[in-house]
């Protein structure tokens, strides 16, 4: 008995220390193109394409002021901060009301309208350009801010509803009963009462929305202008230097342009690792 009990412990031990070094390995794997490119940033220029490549150097963070005070650097960066975050909250308040309405009064045809919602983002992107250019054109809306918060918004609602709504589906009704009970209004329960109970959702869509609207280049290439242009088209732009692509500043500029997401990420993944599980949050009263 003795001897299978102080067995057992090793037994366990094995299999554990294999998986941390194989989740290790992977997430070196994943983090070693953001390594070498937040190392190139922090090299001197003459040494970028030295072969063999340096590994060992003395940091400057020269090439990420040149890179703040190159052209419009700074603006495009204050471009994509106002209409991504803009647009994502503007999603998520409209999807949540959104979510609540399809969760608690399900209107007929709920499932084959939230496939409708969903069948949104099955097209390929470069298929809408073409009417959205002309669209926008009609409407004046092109190279302005309204134009690309309202276009972002509407690509952002359709998968925050379906994530919110498993969500609000696993909050209890009773909670809603209880409260119309007790003489609360409709609005005083779903932002007082279930609200609070989903917030793992909501940073979840936030986080989902914020990635792809800060990363997407295509509809702000076309739709945008000098005065709208985000960092993606101000990277694309400006990634050459007389004739010849400037690495620090790429490396630079990227480096720069990870880093918003990347603190995002930081403060919110323990909402967010619940988030991903899409709905684990479960209410009796």
């Amino acid at each position: 008995m003795s001897i299978a009990t102080t067995m057992t412990p090793s037994r366990k031990k094995g299999p554990i220390s294999l998986l941390t070094m194989l989740c290790w390995s992977t997430a070196i794997l994943f983090f070693l193109p953001i390594a070498w490119i937040i190392a190139t940033a922090l090299k001197p220029k003459n040494t970028v394409l030295d072969i063999p490549p340096k590994f060992f150097f003395m940091p400057t963070f020269q090439n990420l002021l040149d890179a703040i005070n190159f052209s419009n650097t700074l603006a495009y960066f204050v471009h994509s901060l106002i209409y991504s975050f803009t647009s994502v909250f503007l999603a998520i308040f409209v999807s949540f009301l959104a979510a609540y309405s399809f969760s608690r009064f399900k209107p007929a045809g709920t499932e084959f309208l939230m496939f409708l919602l969903l069948s949104t983002r099955f097209v390929p992107a470069a298929a809408f350009v073409i009417p959205f250019f002309q669209l926008f054109n009609l409407l004046q809306l092109k190279d302005s801010f309204l134009g690309l918060i309202i276009f972002y918004t509407m690509f952002s609602i359709p998968f925050s509803v379906w994530i919110l709504k498993g969500f609000i589906d696993g909050v209890s009704t009773k909670f809603d009963e209880t409260g119309m009970v007790y003489g609360a209004t409709r609005s005083h329960i779903m932002f007082k009462v279930i609200l609070p109970q989903v917030r793992s959702g909501l940073v979840a869509a936030f986080v989902f929305n914020i990635i792809f609207v800060w990363n997407e280049f295509l509809f702000n290439f076309q739709l945008g202008g000098l005065k709208t242009y985000g960092i993606p088209v101000g990277l694309f732009t400006s990634i050459t230097k007389g004739g010849q692509v400037d690495w620090s500043f790429v490396a630079s500029i990227g480096t720069l342009y990870v880093l918003p997401l990347a603190l995002v990420i930081f403060f919110f993944q323990k909402y967010l690792l619940v988030g991903l599980t899409f709905g684990t949050v479960r209410g009796e009263v």
